[in-house]
């Protein structure tokens, strides 16, 4: 990764986020200095916020989805008295 080469032989993908991190570090005072292009490097790596982000969508349209559902089974419940008039 930090080498440069990725799988295919090629650039990695993190390799330009791992330059500017390290060379952020090689001219900085203090390593704090340097949190954001840490945290785009390290996201770049394993998609953490990605993930987190994904898994919130989909817990939000499954709450949808019940939330739907349960609204269809209360008006069907209260549908077959308006139904056996047609």
């Amino acid at each position: 990764m930090a080498s440069g080469w990725g799988i295919n032989g090629n650039k990695g993908r993190c390799y330009d986020f791992w330059l500017e991190f390290s060379e952020c570090m090689s001219r900085c005072r203090q390593p704090s200095d340097c949190g954001l292009l840490r945290e785009d490097y390290l996201e770049c790596l394993h998609h953490s916020k990605e993930f987190q982000r994904r898994n919130r969508i989909y817990k939000e349209e499954q709450r949808q989805i019940r939330a739907a559902a349960r609204k269809a089974k209360e008006e069907a419940e209260g549908a077959p008295a308006v139904a056996a008039h047609h």
